[in-house]
């Protein structure tokens, strides 16, 4: 092993301008990006031009905010992945085989994969905050560019936009999540302007960082939205409330300006300013479902509300097109309207195909035309060209949401992995290719959550499981690409046995109506010469069903206490078991030609038991969980006793696990990671500095160690599988990687 230095090291110095000095291979020397230190890159990277160095430049962007404070092995595996996700295996290839020094070579190149989110587009990510920002606003401090955020930690922070550096320390005085920001300037001073859940709106200086005077209090209701204007030549804030009230004050005295303007039935979740006619008006947005739209001067609503025709209407925007003015409205609908200002009438609607919900929205002028930026709840970002109600960009190939199951085949001599993700469809790669197999499997009405490959009637079949409004199975053909028969529905319960999450009592289920419970694990196994599936649900039951019938084949499983989120089959002294893991953090073992279960439940996690498989070692059938407390556990499935010390390393939760035989011995695989906004407790309980990354492990079953260093992907892992030539397949974010070993 050698340290990386090169004359093109050197050739990538950074001018004190800022720019990339021409004539050296820098950006294009994998090498250099993986060990030259970040900061002095990213600066770099303002000065790419050609094609080699503006995809450098993209791929090292990608995901800066996880490997700038990392150690350059880490890097390394992230930049090459980031490669394949931008469809560039040549250069992955070169960055996984980049010498660091103190480092052992990378275990892992990356063979393929998805880019379903990758966007060339980003320049930079800003992460300090402890919790989820709520709120982004930019302004200008001393003639530079900054961005002001708002988290749920009560926090605000200044970004300095040209360095993308925070500017001093957090602003400080909210007693509770910060909802809303704006900024506005006041006798010559940069402000903000933040509304919190505290019931308060609070002034800052921008450049000093200090609270201008005492906060703006209207009542106590939580403050969701706040928008700056100028009301007949005087700086003002308008705030927006939980109770849909909204309060206007003077910027310059801090004093309230009228009385609240009263309209919307439930709480404001956004204002825009706009000036219509020579007049300053506010266009709001409420969760009563209605866009609202208000004169400044005479504090009059203007014309009827806009009625989004949804349950919510979070998004508001303003944008001019062909000189005429129009109002974009989105919410719980996967959709957002336009409307013309003038006549308040709905003339256009941009379609969101796989969207739950549009949650922000802003507007803008890109070389002449009119554009629209929508985000929405799986945080997908689209550009709109206005003018030709067109997305802006090239469509992303795979899965639109985020994956959540996957499992191997093997399809005319070709092996293939088939996966399920929560944009509802079933997709088929080729393993060695990387290549989509036929078009999406589609026809599930919910997100999918589990996948299980099987043969049935000597045809390679996946079986898939999801639920939201109904629950269902779907078994597919995966030679033809076709559903086989009829879903098979799981019969919704009046309510559920148990709570759906620890944190929730079971007497809170009491009165809902129509209560359906997803279908969280799959699992196929043989029963008397017959192929069945082996099912596990949130309302911590099992239920085992023949294949070919299609019917279930006993009274459903019980014992759990809350959900099941694992279910593995094997077979032990002769008789077919299922294994399952529940967020009770108990593994029980199922007889299931008797349907019973087989002793008592195996305890030792801490929390809940997320991902479950079998293998067998030495003759001995034994059981593989990965559970919420970071642990690896093995299980002895014939005397029902934990083999070892529990494995440890990972610092996240264990969200998937699967074996193999790879060069004649039993591996255990397993995937980690933060995957959701329910896993910040995992790192506020564990007291671990975790990084919103995902690890992949091998292990050697018979010797419980671990084999080959850690795999690193920039999104927390969610299903993985083996091979066995020992090839990785790896779910995380929307993507789907393989990776092979070095």
């Amino acid at each position: 092993m050698s340290e990386h230095v090169s004359a093109s090291a050197e050739a990538g110095r950074v001018q004190a301008g800022g720019s990339y000095e021409k004539g050296g291979a820098g950006l294009t020397d994998p090498g250099w990006l993986v060990n030259t230190d970040p900061d002095r890159v990213l600066v770099a990277l303002d000065g790419a031009s050609e094609r080699e160095e503006t995809l450098a430049a993209a791929v090292y962007r990608e995901s800066a905010h996880l490997h700038r404070d990392s150690g350059a092995g880490a890097r390394r595996q992230v930049l090459a992945l980031d490669a394949a996700r931008y469809g560039d295996r040549g250069l992955a290839a070169r960055l996984a085989a980049v010498d660091v020094k103190g480092e052992a070579d990378a275990a892992w190149s990356v063979e393929w994969a998805t880019g379903s989110q990758v966007e060339p587009r980003l320049r930079n990510a800003l992460t300090v905050h402890d919790e989820v920002i709520e709120a982004v606003a930019t302004g200008a401090v001393e003639g530079r560019p900054v961005a002001v955020t708002g988290s749920a930690d009560g926090k605000v922070r200044i970004w300095d936009l040209t360095t993308c550096k925070q500017l001093g320390e957090p602003l400080t005085g909210h007693s509770d999540g910060v909802e809303a920001v704006a900024t506005a300037v006041v006798d010559g001073r940069s402000v903000a302007i933040t509304g919190g859940l505290d019931g308060t709106v609070r002034v800052w200086d921008l450049a000093t960082g200090e609270q201008v005077g005492d906060p703006l209090i209207g009542h106590d209701a939580s403050m969701f939205a706040v928008a700056t204007g100028v009301v007949e030549g005087r700086p003002v804030a308008v705030a927006g409330s939980g109770d849909g009230m909204m309060w206007v004050w003077d910027l310059a005295t801090g004093q309230q300006v009228g009385e609240p303007l009263i309209g919307h039935r439930h709480e404001v979740h956004r204002i825009v300013n706009t000036v219509i006619e020579g007049r300053p008006h506010i266009v709001t947005g409420s969760m009563d479902g209605t866009a609202r739209v208000w004169d400044l001067t005479t504090r009059k609503q203007v014309g009827e509300p806009l009625d989004d025709l949804s349950d919510t209407t979070v998004a508001v925007g303003i944008v001019s097109v062909d000189g005429r003015d129009l109002i974009l409205t989105g919410g719980a609908s996967p959709m957002v309207r336009v409307w013309d200002l003038a006549s308040r009438r709905q003339v256009d609607r941009l379609a969101i195909e796989h969207v739950p919900r549009v949650c922000a929205m802003a507007t803008t002028v890109v070389h002449g035309r009119p554009h629209a930026i929508t985000v929405d709840f799986t945080g997908t970002i689209r550009v709109w060209d206005l003018s030709s109600d067109r997305q802006v960009g090239t469509p992303a190939v795979g899965h639109t949401d985020n994956v959540y199951a996957m499992a191997t085949a093997v399809l005319d001599g070709r092996s293939v992995v088939v996966t399920g993700g929560g944009d509802k469809t079933v997709r088929i790669w080729d393993l060695d290719t990387g290549r989509q197999v036929g078009d999406p499997l589609t026809g599930h009405t919910g997100p999918v959550w589990a996948v299980a490959t099987t043969v049935l009637d000597d045809r390679p079949v996946a079986v898939t499981s999801s639920g939201q409004h109904r629950i269902e199975m779907r078994v597919w053909d995966l030679t033809v690409g076709r559903e086989i028969g009829e879903p098979i529905i799981n019969r919704r319960d009046p309510k559920p046995a148990v709570p759906l999450s620890i944190s929730w009592p079971e007497s809170e289920f009491a009165d809902l109506p129509n209560w359906v419970v997803d279908m969280r694990a799959v699992a196929a196994v043989v029963i008397d010469g017959r192929p069945h599936i082996v099912t596990g649900g949130r309302d911590a039951k099992v239920r085992v069903w023949d294949l070919t019938t299609r019917e279930q084949v006993c009274e459903a499983l019980t014992g759990h206490t809350y959900g099941v989120e694992a279910v593995a089959t094997a077979v032990v002294d002769g008789r077919p078991v299922a294994v399952t893991g529940s967020r009770d953090a108990t593994v029980r073992i199922w007889d299931l030609t008797v349907c019973k279960q087989l002793g008592e439940p195996l305890t030792g996690h801490s929390d809940g038991v997320e991902a479950v498989a079998t293998a067998v070692v030495d003759g001995r059938s034994v059981a593989v969980t990965g559970g919420r407390d970071g642990t690896v556990r093995v299980w002895d499935l014939t005397t029902r006793e934990q083999v070892s010390e529990a494995l440890t390393g990972h610092t996240h939760p264990v969200r998937a696990v699967a074996t193999a035989v790879v060069d004649g011995r039993a591996v255990a695989v397993t995937g980690s990671g933060l995957t959701s906004f329910t896993d910040l407790g995992f790192v506020s309980w564990t007291g671990i500095d975790a990084e919103p990354v995902g690890t992949v492990r091998v292990w050697d079953l018979g010797t419980m160690q671990q084999i080959r260093s850690d795999a690193v992907t920039p999104l927390g892992v969610v299903a993985v599988d083996m091979t066995s030539d020992g090839r990785l397949a790896v779910a995380f974010g929307h993507e789907v990687a393989v990776l092979a070993r070095r």
